[in-house]
Formats: C-alpha cells, structure tokens, sequence
C-alpha cells in the first residue's frame, strides 16, 4: 500500500504530464497567498485581467491596473509603509494602454510574462511622473521617504513612450528606491528623433539598490540615475543621446555594459569641476561602440572640489570606433581609436592607496588579478559586444519553461502561513518531496513560524510569493546563544556536494531568538556546473507585523544603559561555513531593521543581532553581487580563511544604538565564529568610538576583489553631530593577517575617522580623501 508521502509525489507527476502547454506558470498556479493581518478575503495575487484591462493596444487600461495594484486597502497615498498587504500584479502578453502613471503600493511586485512581454505604451496625451511611478509625489514632499522604499520588483516589461511627443519631457520609470527592490528584463523604447527629451530611467533620491537585464532605445538619456549607491549589471543602451547621466551618487557599480551609437556614454560631470556632486562609478566588463565620448568626467587632479569626487574606476573595457575614452574639461585624458577596437585593461583617477597614500593619480595602474574560478561570463549584452574574461554573472531564474504542475506548494502541503501555527514539518514535507522529483517548492504568501531547523537538500529549487517569511521562534531551539541554530540550513552535513537555486522569500525571527541562524550555508557547489544561487533571498529581523520586535516592544531609549533581553533578535544573519561553497548570491539584503515599517511614523527601534555574513568558505567562490548587510552588533561582512570572492557594491551600516551598548555587549565574542574580540583590542579606550561594529573585516584571506564599498556609520547613540567630523567611530575596515591581496575600487565610508585598517594600523584617515557626503579612496590595493 502507497504511503501518502508518496501517492502525492506520484499523482502530481502524473497531472503534469498530462496537462497541455498553457501560460506562463506563474499565471497558472492556484493562489492561495494568505496575509494574516491584511482584511479578509485580501487577495495577494492579482492578475489585471480580472481588474478590466484589456490589453488590446486600444482600450485606456489605466485605471484597471491601478485599480489591481491598489485592491484590498493597501498602502499607497498617505501611507508611510506596511509591510502586510503585499501583492503580486501580473501582466498577461499585450499591450496595455496608458494615460498616466501605475502606482505600485508598498511591497508590490509588478510582473510580466517573461515568455512574451507585455508592453505599457503611452497614450499621445500621457500624464504622470513615468509609466510607472515607484515614488510619487502625493505632497510637496515624497510619499514614501526614498530611504525606506523597500521590496518592490517590476520585471519582465516593454515600456513605450513613443507615443508622446518626442519634445515633451517623459519617463519610463520613476524609481527612488531603496535595498530590497530590483528591476529585471525591461526593454525601454523611446523616440529616435533629433530633439527628443524622453528619458528611459530616472531616479534621483534613495538608498538602492540592483538591477540587471535592461536595454534603452533611443531618447534623450537611457538612465538618468541620483541614489547613495547602486550595483547594475547587464545593461544596453542603443541611440540614446547621453546612455547614463550620473546626477548624484557616493557609489555606483556599472558591469556588463554595451553602450552603442551614442555620442556620450557615461556622464558624470554634474555640478562641474569646482562643486561635483558624483561621488565615484566603477565600470568593467563592458563594451562601448560607435560613441564620442566613453566617460565625461569633471574631474582636474588637484584642482576639484570635493577633493575625490568624480573618482572613476575602469576595467575591462573593451571600446570599438570610440575616439574619446575619458575628457575632462583638462581634455582628453584617454584616448581611445576611430574604426578599430582597443581594451583598457585598468584606468582610473581620484585617490590611491598601494596600500600607503594618499596619492591623487589619473592614469592606468594594474588592475585586479582575477581568479579563474570568478570568470565565466552570463552578462550577455557585454559577451555579445566583445568582453571577455569577465565574471561570472546569472540572472533569477524565472523557471519560463515549466508548467504550473511543476511547483509544489506549501499551502498545499498542509503549511498555514499565519504566523501562529507551527509550520516546520509541512514546509520540510514539501520541500523533499519537490527535490526529489526534480519539481519546484512554492512558497505561498505567508508568515511561517518555524521551530526546527529547516534542511534545503542538494537540487532544491524554491520560489516565494511575494516575499513570504520564514520566521524562527516558537519554542526554545533558536534561543540561546551558546549553542545556535540555523532555521534555513542548506546541505545536511557539511560539504554536501551539490546546487540549489532559492528566490523571492525573507528569513526572520520571531520574538527573542538569540541563537538564530538565519541562513547556514552546507553546500559544496564545486563541483556543480552552475554555482549555487541566491536572488532576493534577505533576511529580516524585527521591525514588522508578526515579528514582536517592533516599536511596542523595543523602541529606542537613548537614555537607557542597559540592554531590553527580549529585543535580542537573532545571532546571525549568514553563515557560510562549506569549505568549497560556490555561491552566487545577488540583491541579498541582511537587515535587523532600524525603525518599525509598519509604525505609521516609522518609529525608530533598537534590535540586537549578533553578526552579518560569516564567510568562512576556505576553497570555495563567491559572487556577493548589490549585496548589502546592516545594524548587526559586531559586523556586517566577515571573511575569514577564505578566498576567491568577487563583491559588487557592498553597503553596510553599523548599529544606530552603538556605543550604547558597545559592540562587546550584548553579545561576547565567540571563538568558534573568530569573533572580533573589542573587550581586548578597545581595552583603555574611553572615546566610546572604538568597540563599535565593523563593517567589513577581512582575516586570513586572500583574493578578496570588491567592486565597490559604502560602509556607513550614521549615528552615535541615535545622534549625528558626529558625522560632520567622522567621529562616529575611530575605524570601520579591517584587514587582519593577510595571505594575499585585498583590493577595493571606490571604497566609501561615512562617519569614521579611519577608512581601513591592517593589523590594527589605520592606513587611511577619512579627512584625506573628502568626498560629496562619504569619503572615498579610489584605489586600494593591499599588492
């Protein structure tokens, strides 16, 4: 007699061979996303069919979209954020017809059949800030302030705005953003005529953030982009005016580029020679052809104001018919060639260490030795232009050739989702049951309380629904800090050979859980032919419904000195422990929140959490690409006795509370972890600016490549009277015990007095290398 277990492996196999081609799965599949705290009956997927749009080319579709976005009392106008009507908006194949904007609502994903694209075409008499409008302005002021906009998507999209008159100002997308947010597989067509103001992108506050796979046709500008720092990868612009102009920015990374028949490709020269307002850009692995000027930069060596802004990174470039690489308004810095093909190897100006500085240099230098286990391509637009020898690059699975019968829900599966009932066994069910024939988990909307270590075997693929949690609590496993425990742990044992693919979901904790490990990374993907894969995975500690680490619980009291126990959040955000862990992981944002997203007036809070990303991989590689890692009490990235790691634009924050407590407290240092160990290195210190967490600490490590760095430190016990005189903290980088080369592009800090350190020496002082609002060294090399 069959067991249960296994009639239901076998009666889905045989429904999918059995069901015919149909949608996109994602269209197909029952919805049974619950969201416990929204009204009921709220419907987390929505498809705009059902709403009236038509999407016929003709018909105004407008308000039956916004209608879609905006159903179930979701929080849009005069809504600060929420995090409990999240929602899927699906777009069938067609084209729908715009008046004026779309307004995604907070935690929407806009989502559009990858197979067959739909298009948003602008009516003639369009209105509004962009097809869609990601950031309104309801008031004079934001809607939602850019800082806190957080997990939202849109991919898979055509936007046309021909339609508009080709002088009339216009917009694709408006995208003040912040982490947690992604834009994925857009094509942005505009007019071609001479005069045309049509601008594909724009963005002009937030704190992003990533995007990949977009292409820019025509327009006055392709991506007109202002934001605190941001990792873009895989773009293509073909006849625009100006390709990027760079507004504002303390970082942006730009990788896999293939700028085409445009007489300026980047432009970074806003605010001029004597007041920029561009921090730094690092570009690499990108190709330029048919364009006059590759960088227009305002950058004058000691002459400009800031001293390092414009600070500029480039290589592996690969330039063909471009007779201009970089002109200043010195001239030309960098020529290029008419009609042939040359490659800049490595090229920059601002700011050198190697490792002592500073030095101002503008010039060729030798660029990053890159290990072969990083390369391999995937950023197709480059590939196709020329690049090579580029790093290895891979989109999220979208999963466009499955059918619906390939996904096994959790729901399904017995999970409830309501954030009370213990949903361990049902979720570990599916999950096996998925893997072991080859199917894919879907992980419904919901709030999943877990008790038990979750195990993600070898082969597993999992996709959420907009963002469902996972959350640790329950009873006492994930409780104690001397003997934590993982609630996701992928690979049974340690070094379990094999690859998984996980997407869309957030790891979190419920209530105290001082020994959670959020993600704990077993796998050995060495040896898989594609490297293991994370894509909007983040986790979540505190600061939402259902968390009970929120504004009633654990709202900030600067004036307090001791520490509230039952706001002790989590141990560790990630761990990557596999000795040949090969991970890709892109737009992960680990983040013990700050403030309470779902407080109308995003209350500050103070959580606890022990540590960020832990990697400790000693013959593995890792791609860290637009990751971001915050608040957490003793750093944000560790690497230790590990090599080989590519890092995109990582983005730190140290704790709001610090030095109050200390980073020593609540959590002592752990030997097992190779915690940094303040009690001892801050012993004597009374400024209260040295036991505060890193940012970034690198022991024991080699070939450490970062391709851009914001490491910030904004406060002092909740107060920023110390910014100004980066007196936040004494040091925020440390390279401890080095076996080979660290190197940093664009490294940007905030708020500390030393940039980095190496064996406890500071090498870089803050007020040597003044930038727009950070501090920036262009070029760090440790050899």
């Amino acid at each position: 007699m069959k067991t249960p277990a296994y009639s239901l492996v076998l009666l889905a196999l045989l429904g999918c061979f059995a069901a015919s081609i149909q949608a996109y799965w994602l269209a197909d599949i029952e919805h049974q996303g619950y969201a416990p705290y929204a009204e009921d009956g709220y419907a987390v997927f929505r498809n705009v069919k059902d709403y009236g749009a038509v999407g016929d080319g003709v018909t105004d579709d407008t308000d039956a979209i916004n209608q879609a976005i905006m159903d179930g009392n979701r929080c849009g106008e005069g809504c600060a954020s929420s995090t409990t009507t999240p929602a899927i908006v699906y777009f069938p194949s067609g084209t729908y017809l715009l008046s004026s904007s779309l307004l995604p609502a907070y935690m929407t994903q806009m989502i559009g059949d990858p197979n067959s694209p739909p298009t948003l075409k602008a009516t003639s008499d369009f209105q509004g800030q962009g097809l869609i409008n990601g950031d309104p302005y309801y008031t004079q002021d934001l809607n939602w302030l850019a800082t806190n906009v957080f997990f939202r998507q849109v991919r898979n999209f055509v936007l046309d705005t021909t339609g508009i008159d080709a002088a009339t100002l216009a917009y694709g997308i408006h995208w003040p953003t912040a982490q947690a947010t992604s834009l994925q597989n857009i094509q942005f067509v505009m007019p071609t005529t001479a005069g045309t103001a049509h601008i594909g992108l724009f963005i002009e506050s937030g704190s992003g953030g990533f995007m990949t796979d977009l292409t820019f046709s025509g327009g006055a500008v392709g991506a007109s982009l202002g934001n605190q720092q941001f990792t873009m990868r895989n773009l293509a612009f073909d006849s625009c005016t100006t390709a990027i102009s760079q507004l504002w920015d303390w970082g942006w990374t730009y990788y896999g580029l293939s700028i085409s028949n445009c007489p300026v490709g980047i432009n970074v020269t806003a605010g001029g020679s004597s007041a920029q307002t561009v921090g730094s850009i690092t570009v690499f692995d990108s190709a330029f052809e048919s364009v006059n000027v590759a960088i227009l930069s305002a950058f004058v060596p000691n002459e400009s104001q800031p001293a390092t802004a414009g600070s500029v990174i480039l290589e592996n470039i690969v330039a063909t018919d471009v007779p201009v690489i970089v002109q200043t308004s010195d001239g030309n810095v960098l020529t290029g060639s008419n009609g042939n093909t040359v490659t800049i190897a490595a090229w920059g100006q601002g700011h050198e260490y190697v490792p002592n500085g500073p030095t101002t240099f503008q010039g060729a230098f030798t660029g990053n030795t890159r290990p072969s286990s990083l390369l391999g391509g995937g950023n197709s637009v480059a590939d196709a232009a020329g690049v090579t020898g580029g790093y290895y690059a891979r989109s999220k699975p979208q999963y466009e050739n499955l059918r619906a019968c390939h996904f096994f829900s959790a729901r399904s599966a017995g999970a409830k989702g309501d954030g009370v009932t213990d949903d361990t066994a049902a979720l570990q069910k599916v999950i096996d049951y998925a893997t072991a024939t080859g199917n894919v988990v879907f992980i419904d909307y919901g709030l999943y309380l877990v008790t038990g270590t979750l195990v993600v075997p070898p082969g597993a693929r999992i996709v959420g629904e907009s963002y469902p949690v996972l959350m640790a609590g329950g009873n006492s496993t994930f409780v104690s800090d001397s003997n934590p425990q993982p609630l996701l742990q992928v690979g049974a044992y340690t070094g379990q050979p094999g690859s998984v693919e996980l997407s869309d979901f957030v790891l979190a904790t419920q209530g105290a859980q001082a020994g959670a490990i959020l993600i704990q990374w077993n796998l050995d993907a060495s040896g898989s032919a594609n490297p293991a894969g994370l894509w909007d995975v983040h986790t979540r500690i505190g600061g939402f419904e259902g968390s009970n680490l929120q504004a009633a619980q654990c709202q900030k009291d600067p004036e307090s000195q001791t520490v509230n126990t039952d706001c002790i959040g989590a141990f560790m955000s990630m761990h990557i422990v596999a000795e040949a862990a090969s991970v890709y992981a892109e737009n992960v944002w680990l983040w013990t929140a700050d403030h309470d997203m779902d407080d109308g007036a995003n209350t500050q809070i103070t959580i606890y959490s022990g540590r960020g990303l832990l990697l400790e991989s000693s013959a593995g590689t890792v791609w860290l690409v637009g990751t971001a890692s915050e608040h957490h009490q003793l750093y944000q990235y560790q690497l230790s006795g590990t090599q080989d790691v590519f890092m995109g634009q990582i983005q730190t924050e140290t704790p709001y509370y610090q030095p109050n407590p200390v980073a020593s407290a609540p959590f002592e240092a752990n030997a097992t972890y190779n915690d940094p160990d303040f009690a001892t290195t801050c012993a004597g210190d009374t400024s209260g600016t040295c036991a505060m967490a890193w940012g970034l600490r690198v022991v024991s490590s080699e070939d450490i490549l970062v391709y851009g760095a914001g490491l910030y430190s904004f406060f002092s016990n909740y107060a920023q009277t110390c910014i100004p005189g980066r007196s936040c903290q004494s040091s925020i980088a440390s390279l401890e015990g080095l076996t080979g080369a660290v190197n940093i592009y664009n490294l940007n800090t905030i708020g500390a007095t030393s940039m980095v350190d190496q064996d406890g020496v500071s090498l870089a002082s803050a007020a040597d290398n003044v930038n727009v609002y950070p501090d920036t060294i262009a070029l760090f090399q440790t050899s």
